[in-house]
């Protein structure tokens, strides 16, 4: 079992900064083999992608946070960081961790409960 637990959401004005957390953890979990990724979901609207960080350090955005948001990896923690500048009232919604690993012929997907992230003044 993957376990991801989300942490750092909070209100934040427009044009300010926030900084999620995401920390990873298991009894198979392998942290190198994961691909790690954020999402988030806005009132009535479907979960999307923000932005992704893979196993081999490739890290790919959504074209609304370009410029914007950065995703890192720690692999002595265990963790998936999401640094959040220039903050919009469209970025609010709930923001997911999100881990892919294959492993013993199985794809792991899981994800974290979610962190909250209201953008308003």
């Amino acid at each position: 079992q993957v376990l991801l637990r989300e942490s750092g959401g909070e209100l934040a004005q427009p044009g300010g900064s926030l900084s999620l957390s995401c920390l990873a953890a298991g009894t198979i979990f392998i942290f190198d083999l994961a691909d790690m990724g954020w999402y988030r979901q806005a009132p009535g609207k479907e979960r999307e992608l923000v932005a992704s960080a893979s196993s081999d350090g490739t890290t790919k955005y959504a074209d609304f946070v370009k410029g914007r948001f950065t995703i890192s990896r720690d692999k002595a923690k265990h963790a998936v960081y999401l640094q959040m500048n220039r903050l919009e009232p469209e970025d609010t919604g709930v923001y997911y961790c999100n881990s892919k690993m294959s492993r013993f012929g199985h794809l792991y997907d899981n994800w974290g409960q979610g962190t909250q992230v209201t953008v308003s003044s």
